[in-house]
């Protein structure tokens, strides 16, 4: 679908992405002018936030992971999809640019692409008259449709608006990766990490390890460690992707038989050395490093002093709010009619532009 506002061949938009990740820490949301010159993309943000969610809410959101009655699901799924609409309201009230669209993730309740299952909460219609903005959601669904992993989404925009960079770390929930290989875009998920370190930092009271502090001041269990880095996954080929499922199954069962410090510390150990490997797999020179795993500086330290290149941390905004700002840019290119979802990145049969329009 094409839509004339956004035809333009060169001209400027300015739209709010969403994003709501795997650990939790709450709704972030970029407003950004993307501007189009001669084939080339730029962008300039414009205002970016983190809403922590509400208690009750949060509550919902953990319930959904567990939910099997369709009604339940509807109920949370329009309570998420109005709370997400309402905050883009808020967020957008006293920009003195118009903003043009919205581009919204949700948050993914249910990612079992080799079943043909993905569920992201909060892409109902409610969204849209909550935000009053013409609303891109729900981009994973007509991937797997396609025979994708739905995952990851963002490497179309680390292609178009970080070329300067020859791979594009992210470190949220899982840690994921995207590069040029042979003259296509590919990306895949690496290792599970703050889905983890906050899970375990929360037993112990806290919101996370900050800057790794935990981890550093404890000793890997080695048993634990050399048995998680022979799972499956980290030998298989991509394309593939991570969910709180597998997470879930393959990686807490080893490390709840530990005491929190331990699991923190190992399970630290084990994306380290899993970021590493793949990063010297790739022949990284020149990696930019986003999300909030950035700001553990034990677990950087640990990739830099095992890796021969060079690992960049942006200034904040970018680090904190890349995905929120990519999914907005997602929003805008399927409203343009262009791709937004590379087959060599997912693995579906085709390039395609994804995602559900209510205009």
């Amino acid at each position: 679908m094409k839509n004339s506002l956004f035809q333009q061949n060169n001209g400027s938009w300015t739209v709010t992405g969403t994003m709501s990740g795997t650990s939790l820490d709450g709704l972030d949301l970029c407003t950004s002018t993307f501007h189009l010159e001669d084939g080339s993309w730029r962008f300039e943000i414009l205002k970016a936030e983190t809403i922590p969610y509400p208690p009750e809410l949060l509550q919902k959101i953990e319930k959904a992971y567990t939910i099997s009655s369709p009604n339940e699901a509807t109920e949370i799924d329009v309570v998420l999809s109005t709370y997400i609409g309402e905050q883009v309201r808020n967020h957008i009230s006293n920009l003195e640019t118009k903003v043009n669209l919205l581009g919204s993730h949700g948050h993914t309740v249910l990612h079992q692409p080799e079943k043909g299952l993905t569920y992201q909460i909060g892409n109902r219609p409610e969204l849209r008259s909550a935000a009053g903005l013409p609303t891109v959601c729900d981009f994973r669904v007509g991937d797997v449709d396609l025979g994708g992993q739905g995952a990851p989404l963002v490497p179309i925009g680390d292609a178009l608006l970080f070329s300067e960079y020859d791979v594009c770390l992210n470190l949220g929930g899982f840690a994921n990766l995207s590069l040029e290989r042979e003259n296509r875009r590919v990306a895949w998920d690496i290792c599970p990490v703050n889905i983890g370190l906050n899970h375990f930092a929360a037993k112990m009271g806290l919101e996370y390890d900050k800057n790794g502090h935990i981890a550093a001041s404890n000793a890997m269990d080695g048993p634990t460690f050399y048995h998680l880095n022979q799972l499956p996954y980290f030998s298989e080929d991509p394309p593939k992707s991570l969910g709180r499922e597998w997470f879930e199954n393959a990686i807490l069962p080893k490390l709840d038989q530990l005491n929190h410090e331990a699991s923190i510390a190992t399970l630290t150990g084990l994306a380290a050395y899993q970021i590493a490997k793949t990063l010297q797999e790739v022949d990284a020179q020149n990696v930019l490093c986003t999300g909030g795993g950035a700001y553990n500086k034990h677990l950087i330290n640990m990739v830099k002093q095992s890796i021969s290149g060079e690992l960049t941390l942006p200034e904040s905004t970018v680090i904190n709010y890349k995905e929120a700002l990519i999914f907005g840019f997602l929003a805008l290119l399927k409203m343009r009619g262009e791709t937004n979802v590379l087959a060599s990145v997912t693995g579906a049969s085709k390039d395609h532009s994804s995602g559900v329009i209510y205009a």
